[in-house]
């Protein structure tokens, strides 16, 4: 069936284009989360405390800028800007690498570098999410966004146990130049694409073009509700996957390694939940998956349990399923029901509301691990996601949503 979809995508101009440079860059991403990680906590003195900050200072520009962000992805050439911001990011991940392979890294130069990085990402992230309605029509973007995720995390699961290995053979530095050269390849295989401007509307200030976004995202109580709830599960999801997880294997020297094999589980969750999202398309899609997505906390729960490894990959699994069924059905959604011209814009409100309190929870993390102990971080990690996952479906048009747009 895959097979299928991507000869019947294929015929899209820049479609392999995309799914090939989204793969390249996970690949990289892979790498990237278990060397970072292990590479602060290498450090002389290093802690869990330094690891929160070092990755805060990647995420807390990305959510601070995302809708200035928004405006600029609304105005120009959305893959210009994917192309411009993966090339230039790739510098600032190279010369975190030089700084590991040369014995010069420190926790103040990570997060300069991640701070920079993060303010590439809050214009790359809305951007991004409109390069591929450019690219195939509404009918066929269900299928194009279960495609475009499969690969992506498929190039992820590779990445991720790849670098487990790197890291623990090398060292965090080259698994980090890889990363490196991932993103500049990326950033040239979209910035190539052969797609159309952006339509000629009349320009009004940023701060007005910021308003009518406003009113398209608030005007939508689906939107909304789905975005509140997701202020604490991105929140809890965040803290687990930058800080808490790669603590909870920090304990010997297998850690990278086994947190790779989670890494592994859950990208390969993911890469199922693309196929369900493929083969099975619901009525309800948002019922759905908001349902699914209380079932990822079965991965908080089993660290928390200090489970054996089996069985922390199986929850990783099952954390993948549930957000890649979310995500599919969510940009699905979101495409089908929000006008192009103010795509990047609403999808800015989105991504600043619902991880509005990632930064804080990253941040939080560390300490909270040390004075409190990491398994009973993750146990509360785990409730959080599960009530604000419940709670959000008390609202009715979240329940009732249908791909079809009706606005």
């Amino acid at each position: 069936m895959i097979t299928t979809q991507l000869r019947e995508l294929g015929v899209y101009k820049g479609f392999v284009s995309l799914i090939s440079a989204r793969f390249i860059s996970n690949f990289g991403n892979g790498l990237s989360d278990i060397a970072l990680a292990y590479g602060v906590l290498s450090l002389n003195g290093a802690t869990g405390k330094d690891l929160s900050i070092v990755m805060f200072a990647r995420l807390f520009p990305m959510i601070a800028l995302m809708l200035f962000g928004g405006v600029i992805g609304d105005r120009f050439k959305r893959n210009r800007i994917v192309g411009g911001t993966d090339m230039l990011g790739s510098l600032f991940v190279a010369i975190s690498a030089a700084s590991f392979i040369f014995a010069f890294a420190s926790v103040p130069l990570l997060v300069v570098m991640g701070f920079l990085f993060g303010i590439l990402n809050a214009m790359w992230w809305p951007a991004m999410l409109g390069v591929l309605p450019a690219i195939v029509p509404k009918e066929k973007l269900n299928d194009g966004n279960a495609v475009l995720g499969l690969l992506s995390n498929f190039g992820y699961v590779v990445g991720a146990l790849s670098g487990g290995a790197l890291v623990t053979l090398f060292g965090s530095g080259w698994a980090l130049l890889v990363d490196a050269l991932s993103f500049f390849i990326a950033g040239v295989l979209v910035w190539r694409l052969d797609m159309a401007p952006m339509e000629k509307r009349e320009r009004a200030s940023v701060f007005t073009e910021l308003k009518y976004g406003w009113f398209e995202f608030k005007s939508r109580s689906w939107v909304v509700a789905i975005v509140v709830a997701f202020i604490g599960i991105n929140a809890c999801f965040e803290a687990l996957h930058q800080v808490l997880g790669p603590l909870a294997f920090n304990e010997n020297s297998n850690g990278p390694r086994n947190w790779s094999f989670n890494l592994a589980g859950l990208t390969l969750g993911m890469i199922c939940g693309g196929v369900i999202a493929l083969k099975f398309v619901v009525s309800r899609p948002m019922f759905f998956a908001i349902v699914v997505i209380a079932l990822s906390s079965l991965w908080n729960f089993s660290l928390a349990m200090s489970a054996p490894l089996l069985l922390t990959m199986g929850g990783a699994f099952i954390a993948g399923i549930a957000l890649e069924v979310l995500m599919v059905n969510w940009h699905t959604a979101m495409q089908t029901h929000i006008p192009e011209e103010s795509f990047s814009r609403v999808s800015a409100y989105d991504a600043f509301g619902s991880f509005a309190l990632a930064p804080l929870g990253v941040v939080a993390a560390g300490p909270l691990a040390m004075y409190y102990g990491v398994h009973n971080i993750l146990w509360a990690t785990g409730g959080v996601t599960v009530v604000c996952a419940l709670l959000v479906l008390l609202v009715r048009s979240v329940r009732n949503l249908k791909l079809i747009s009706t606005d």
